[in-house]
């Protein structure tokens, strides 16, 4: 199968250093060096569709702007690059969702993908008025995407739930195409809700040990409800022509961690009930020794980042030789980011790209072009 690529859209800011910020933890200063405007966001969006990246996340938070707003505005500015929008069920109504979907998918050209935030912080989940505890927001997202699905497929719904209400819910219109669901979580409960409702499982940037642990997992689930999944991961990436390059910018990246915004940060991650961002604080331990926690594979973002923390570095053959471990496993789609994101695009899709290419792995989205290839 040939690999999927997206990238991701700092709506929380961007800089020549790392931005934190996720899970309950604010962004940092950093974060104002680059602000997210939409001339900014729109130079990195059209940087990936002229790589080859299929699409672009976006994250939802209090810490960043708001993911559809946004997406929308720089969506004008692009042609061909689609739009992982990410986004909490808990926050709107599953008929709005699917009709903002169907609007999306008209004006945009069906350039719309769904990223499905369950949310893991309680706290900032009562900010926006939502107080269930986690495992009814994973029941709730379950109810939730029940119904979006329905009326995508031109069905009137009512549904009288554990925690949503609706009643002869039907849109004037159906979403053409209809958007891919993708969604994450590592708890038991997430995986079962992902098995029913996926159309791609998310993980983040664990050791291919516990990525294929979770493949496993995900897949046994799936089978039982009679579907199969596909998987991407989120990963980070610092790929330069030579190691030495690209660890030297680990290097420097880390060494502009203020000590007292690690602590910080780890302390605010640490009251995160999200099981997936436990696993990402236990690969660094808050600690700044032994990073490098699988060939090429390194955990130091997850110092001051929530979220996706590791961060895939090395020259462009180690990274593209990483890819195509974690595509061995089972992971076809990779959603990636980098610090400045507009040109670590340009690292990755001139460095990475074309050796992927040659290999048979990859081919442009818009035809039979290989990017800045030697």
């Amino acid at each position: 199968m040939t690999l999927t690529f997206h990238w991701f859209l700092p709506t929380n800011g961007d800089s020549r250093d790392v931005v934190g910020g996720g899970h309950g933890t604010p962004a940092t200063a950093t974060g104002r060096d680059r602000p997210p405007t939409v001339a900014y966001l729109a130079q990195i969006a059209r940087a990936a569709e002229d790589l080859g990246f299929v699409a672009a996340l976006t994250p939802t938070g209090a810490w960043c702007e708001d993911a559809w707003l946004t997406t929308a505005m720089v969506s004008r500015h692009t042609e061909r690059l689609k739009f992982l929008v990410a986004f909490r069920p808990g926050f709107l109504s599953p008929t709005l969702a699917a009709q903002m979907a169907t609007t999306f998918q008209r004006q945009s050209g069906g350039r719309l993908l769904l990223n499905v935030v369950t949310g893991g912080e309680s706290h900032e989940q009562r900010a926006y008025g939502d107080f269930l505890d986690k495992d009814d927001r994973y029941r709730r997202t379950g109810e939730f995407l029940t119904v979006v699905r329905r009326l995508w497929k031109g069905e009137t719904v009512d549904l009288d739930g554990d925690h949503l209400r609706v009643a002869d819910a039907r849109l004037a219109r159906v979403p053409d195409p209809v958007p891919e669901v993708y969604f994450g979580g590592s708890s038991p409960l997430a995986g079962q809700i992902a098995a029913r409702h996926a159309d791609v499982y998310l993980t983040w940037g664990e050791p291919p040990a516990q990525v294929a642990e979770k493949i496993a997992r995900l897949r046994r689930l799936a089978a039982r409800e009679g579907r199969t999944l596909r998987f991407g991961i989120r990963l980070h990436v610092i790929t330069r022509d030579t190691a030495a390059q690209a660890w030297a910018e680990a290097d420097r990246l880390l060494a502009g961690f203020d000590q007292d915004t690690v602590r910080a940060v780890q302390r605010g991650l640490a009251r995160s009930e999200s099981e997936g961002q436990r696993r990402m604080v236990a690969l660094h331990g808050g600690s700044r020794d032994a990073l490098e926690i699988h060939p090429n594979l390194w955990a130091g973002i997850g110092l001051v980042r929530g979220g996706a923390g590791t961060a895939l570095v090395g020259s462009h053959t180690e990274v593209a030789d990483r890819v195509e471990e974690y595509h061995a496993l089972g992971i076809d789609e990779f959603v990636l980011s980098g610090y400045p994101h507009l040109e670590e695009a340009y690292w990755f899709g001139e460095g990475v790209l074309p050796l992927l290419a040659r290999r048979g792995r990859w081919h442009h989205p818009a035809g039979d072009q290989v990017p800045f290839a030697s």
